[in-house]
């Protein structure tokens, strides 16, 4: 049975690669930026789990629980280009904390991986990680330069004491790329498009085994600055007050009391162009109550914000304050006939703050200036279905409705100098995007599910629908209508062998773009068409990955990218890296 089982998991594998290969027309993009990264694989954490209970060594010999991982709708992958990371699926192995490995591949791809750590006295674990990487990018797709690299370098300190764990790491980002998705314009192919970004994190978390009273605290805070001198800095802290477990009847019904109290600030200054600049300071408080009876619960909470809010610019060189009060439903409920069927509903909403510094991991495109705005959901409203089937097959589908307030998505700049030439600063040739805000609702629809039909087969995949009607424009822009994936992960031959695979799909986006022609005899200045209305195609992407263990201390790696070889487009202009294989080598020690 065992066999048969196998056989038919492996032709499914097969079939699913077969049919993803077959969408007419269709180019992916990931959800992350892709980079053929092995530091995903069998790489140890470098920040504490947040796992409550967390038991000290006397404590070890309490028998382990094990649950199914929820699978977000999603796939958390970022957009792919040409310095993106990687669409490895992470290998279930063992946790590897000494190790090194080094990779090379076409398009001029280098990869070094690395981490270190050591346990010392009272618990404490000290250790580091590096990754770089860099490409040649697509030298026969664009005259000018698309070469791109990556560097990160960390630090951290795990601790675990006797009423709690605490980590504290520290982190040194680099991000080196070209504004190279010009489409209207043919500038020569010595034309500077130089962009940079260097942040630096410092995070500290603090969690207690026991859900009494303060249950963890968290401190963040980033410095980031960019190739034209912005600047953004951010710091929050936030603590978590709890009492789990509070027995209101014989009956078994529960409750359980929280308190979320949290302190964000943020400060952008930029010296480019309108040179705008943002200043917010945050505080909330979430109190919240669930009544809970076995796998079934209702929870009823309330999100109040108070936010401080000061915008500038050369337009408005006096600050435009904004000091407003926010308060926002938070409710959910679940009904659980079995462990297969679970319905559950609910409403939420919220506030969020944007920074420069995560537009760009969405959009690493953005010309150095931008109009910072908070996005409000008023209300979202959502209902789904969830279970465990016979703990091999699990599934969640649920749909929701919302109304939000500025709804922040990307618009391609047009040129930013009309002077007819082509000695233009990098970000001039109608190359790059800025944040943009618009009123309106969102309709939802997602789904997910994992197979297990084997010990050492999992399957999982999702889909999202995502539909915005805005008030004032008739599309929103770069934003896929449809988007999904399906992946697989196999290990054989005593583990020392591990298959992965991951397919990801989207539909076509719509974007406005720009046509530029040179006005007047001889041409003085570019006059500039805007289409509102244009379209990056859809995708599909396929990636492989296998690892091989030839020894306790050494394994060989290959990863296959895009191996449709499809240069589709992440944003207009932005063309990603076609078919990649990269292999290489790791040592642990």
């Amino acid at each position: 049975m065992n066999k048969k089982i196998q056989i038919l998991s492996i032709l499914f594998l097969g079939i699913s690669s077969v049919a993803f290969s077959q969408i007419k027309e269709e180019r992916l993009i990931l959800n992350k930026k892709r980079e053929p990264e092995v530091k995903k694989i069998e790489k140890k954490k470098t920040s504490v789990e947040t796992v409550k209970n967390y038991p000290p060594e006397e404590k070890s010999a309490n028998p382990v629980k094990y649950n199914i991982t929820d699978v977000p709708a999603v796939s958390d992958f970022k957009t792919s280009t040409i310095q993106g990371e990687d669409v490895a699926p992470k290998f279930e192995g063992t946790a590897q904390n000494n190790y090194f490995q080094i990779g090379m591949g076409n398009y001029g791809k280098i990869l070094a991986d690395g981490n270190i750590s050591k346990t010392l006295e009272n618990k404490l674990e000290v250790g580091a990680d590096v990754h770089v990487l860099s490409t040649n990018g697509l030298k026969k797709e664009y005259a000018w330069d698309s070469k791109q690299s990556s560097a990160t370098f960390g630090a951290f300190l795990n601790s675990y004491g006797e009423k709690g764990k605490m980590n504290v790491n520290a982190e040194y980002g680099l991000e080196n790329y070209n504004y190279y998705g010009i489409y209207a314009l043919e500038p020569s192919s010595d034309v500077d498009l130089k962009q940079k970004v260097n942040q630096f994190k410092v995070n500290g978390y603090y969690d207690f085994y026991s859900n009494e009273i303060l249950n963890d605290v968290r401190v963040k805070s980033s410095f980031l600055t960019d190739h034209f001198n912005a600047k953004e800095n951010q710091a929050s802290i936030l603590a978590n007050f709890s009492k789990h477990a509070v027995k209101l009847s014989d009956n078994g019904i529960v409750m359980n009391a929280d308190l979320g109290l949290g302190l964000e600030t943020v400060k952008t200054d930029f010296a480019l162009l309108s040179k705008n600049s943002a200043t917010f300071f945050n505080a909330d408080i979430a109190p919240k109550l669930t009544f809970a009876k076995g796998e079934s619960y209702l929870t009823l909470g309330s999100v109040f914000n108070f936010l401080n809010a000061r915008n500038s610019n050369i337009m408005f060189p006096d600050e435009i304050k904004n000091n407003k009060t926010y308060w926002f439903p938070k409710a959910e409920f679940q009904v659980a006939a079995s462990n297969e069927f679970k319905f559950y509903g609910g409403i939420d909403g919220g506030l969020k703050i944007h920074t420069y510094g995560e537009l760009l991991q969405v959009n690493p495109f953005l010309v150095s200036d931008q109009m910072l705005k908070p996005t409000e959901t008023t209300y979202h409203f959502y209902a789904g279905l969830r279970g465990d089937i016979d703990e091999t097959f699990k599934y969640d589908v649920s749909a929701g409705f919302g109304k939000m307030k500025n709804i922040m998505f990307f618009s391609a700049n047009n040129l930013f100098s009309n002077q007819f030439t082509l000695d233009k600063p990098g970000y001039d040739f109608a190359n790059t995007f800025s944040a943009v805000y618009d009123d309106g609702n969102v309709s939802d629809i997602k789904g997910s599910l994992q197979y297990f039909p084997l010990e050492n087969l999992v399957v999982d995949a999702g889909v999202r629908f995502l539909k915005y009607d805005l008030k004032n424009f008739e599309n929103i822009y770069n934003v896929p209508l449809l988007t999904g994936s399906v992946g697989a992960k196999y290990t054989m031959l005593e583990k020392k062998l591990s298959l992965g695979f991951k397919g990801i799909f989207a539909s076509d986006r719509t974007t406005n773009s720009y046509m530029l022609e040179g006005v007047g005899n001889p041409a003085l200045m570019f006059q500039s068409t805007e289409n509102r209305n244009d379209k990056v195609g859809g995708y599909a992407d396929l990636n492989l990955s296998a690892e091989y263990k030839i020894h306790k201390n050494f394994s060989i790696f290959a990863l296959g990218n895009n191996l449709l070889s499809k240069k589709y487009q992440t944003y207009n202009g932005y063309k990603v890296l076609g078919a990649q294989v990269l292999g290489g080598v790791k040592i642990t020690f």
